[in-house]
């Protein structure tokens, strides 16, 4: 079984577009998408390692 058998990547996927969503809709700004963005990568991040 290799590492990126326990990454989740549909949840992952699933967090993104629901930051992309929030953004279009207006709910957040720039800054703050790109903030929880780059929570979810560090997370996926420190699954692979």
């Amino acid at each position: 079984m290799s590492d990126t058998d326990d990454v989740d990547l549909d949840q992952f996927f699933r967090d993104v577009d629901k930051v992309y969503s929030e953004y279009d809709n207006g709910y957040m700004d720039a800054d703050a998408a790109l903030s929880v963005i780059d929570d979810h990568l560090e997370a996926l991040r420190a699954q692979v390692k």
